[in-house]
């Protein structure tokens, strides 16, 4: 497929049944950490892009929410892609994004470098969406927090290894702090900033 051709395919078939539908897994994700969720409709981003990251933009971004792509994705159709498919705009400074996209075995900047939010409004921060190599089979993390009964596991493969200090300063300075949304291959596990993870011992 040619670069031109990319920027114009791989949007849903029903755009708003499909966004709508997205976006309701979205928050059940959200609302109970560590589910892995299956968005229902199918998206085609350009390479390097997996289709659950592509399912998130298409749902999550618009006019209104700058888009931060990292540097492999911004050097591919995606910036164009996204302004195409969702009309929001790409910068470059990560402190000003609503959305940021990392794709698998891209290098993940740290999380003090996105827009935080503030005391009063900690909703102004940057949802961070990485992919990893898959869900399950990594380490082991012990997920607590509001909406986990108890405690779950988790257990995302390809995360780096200095992802649980980063976590830990992301959850210290709550209630700001960033969003997470892991993707890989066709599913979704999201991990608000209100979650506490630990390693399993």
């Amino acid at each position: 497929m040619g670069a031109q051709s990319q920027i114009y395919a791989g949007a849903f078939a029903d755009p708003v049944f499909a966004a709508q539908s997205v976006f309701r897994m979205l928050m059940d994700c959200f609302a109970r950490p560590g589910t892995i969720g299956r968005p229902s409709a199918g998206a085609e981003p350009p390479s390097p892009l997996g289709r659950a990251s592509g399912a998130v933009a298409l749902t999550l971004c618009d006019h209104d929410t700058p888009v931060w792509l990292s540097p492999t994705l911004s050097k591919s159709a995606m910036p164009q892609w996204i302004a195409f498919h969702t009309g929001a705009s790409i910068t470059e400074v990560k402190a000003e994004a609503r959305f940021a996209f990392i794709e698998k075995g891209g290098a993940i900047p740290g999380f003090d470098q996105y827009a935080l939010g503030s005391q009063e409004y900690p909703d102004r921060s940057t949802t961070l969406v990485i992919e990893v190599e898959a869900l399950t089979g990594g380490c082991r993390m012990i997920a607590r927090g509001p909406g986990i009964k108890g405690e779950t596991t988790v257990a995302p493969k390809g995360l780096p290894d200095v992802f649980l200090d980063l976590w830990k300063a992301n959850r210290a300075i709550f209630p700001r702090g960033i969003d997470l949304v892991l993707t890989a291959e066709e599913g979704v596990l999201c991990l608000p900033r209100t979650t506490r993870l630990s390693i399993e011992e």
